[in-house]
């Protein structure tokens, strides 16, 4: 018998994909966040890879529920082949609270949003890395907090239901703190966003411990309550 969490991962997963908008852009999005490449998957499921690349990009009619299902079953006994990394990672997610005074708002999008759009929505400043990805949501965090108040496993709860995201970390002094935590973690974002501080005062080390991560950084001034208020207003 399958476990519970399984159950309901799966059922997560299955019906994010068929109730969306772009359910290919979410089934591409589902398994990447499992680590998988399109040619692994499409041999478990003994297709074509030019079948998931079709139904990821759109050419192809988008599965039923049953192929749908089918789909994620595979990418869940895949991880739990390779000893359930991600499968156990989402289990802190499905089990835990989100603490308030650490986790401000935190988001995922269906589909893919352009890296580029979002930081221009929210003002940004580029400190170093590539705008040209896409992102699948954001979580907006107290710094101080989540660094005295979060264990390492505890950590990985920023990350929703993706780590192809932004972290926005608020109330920034130099940004070194939060990159040094991101590094010691073994998950990490596509992108973070350090609030309340401008370019020129972001820790030198800042730079390095990105590039290491392939993590672009960037800097808002937006105070926290509008950041929020714009995030959650956009439509995406």
């Amino acid at each position: 018998m399958k476990s519970d969490l399984r159950n309901r991962l799966a059922e997560k997963m299955a019906g994010e994909i068929t109730l969306s908008d772009s359910p290919g852009k979410a089934l591409k999005k589902w398994r990447m966040s499992f680590n998988i490449p399109q040619a692994v998957l499409s041999e478990h499921l003994e297709v074509s890879p030019s079948v998931i690349s079709d139904y990821e990009s759109g050419r192809r009619k988008s599965p039923g529920t049953a192929v749908v299902g089918k789909i994620v079953d595979t990418i869940l006994s895949i991880d739990e082949a390779s000893g359930g990394k991600y499968i156990n990672k989402f289990a802190k997610i499905l089990y835990s609270d989100v603490d308030s005074d650490v986790i401000y708002d935190i988001h995922d999008y269906a589909a893919p949003v352009p890296l580029g759009k979002f930081t221009e929505l929210i003002g940004c400043k580029t400190v170093c890395g590539s705008l040209s990805q896409d992102i699948y949501g954001y979580t907006v965090i107290n710094s101080l907090n989540a660094i005295t108040q979060l264990s390492s496993n505890e950590f990985n709860r920023i990350y929703g239901w993706s780590t192809e995201r932004a972290l926005i970390f608020t109330d920034v002094t130099s940004g070194k703190s939060p990159m040094v935590a991101i590094r010691v973690t073994p998950f990490k974002p596509r992108c973070v966003v350090l609030q309340g501080i401008e370019p020129a005062l972001v820790h030198p080390l800042v730079p390095k411990l990105a590039e290491m991560d392939h993590i672009t950084v960037l800097c808002t001034g937006m105070e926290v309550d509008r950041l929020i208020q714009v995030l959650r207003e956009e439509p995406w």
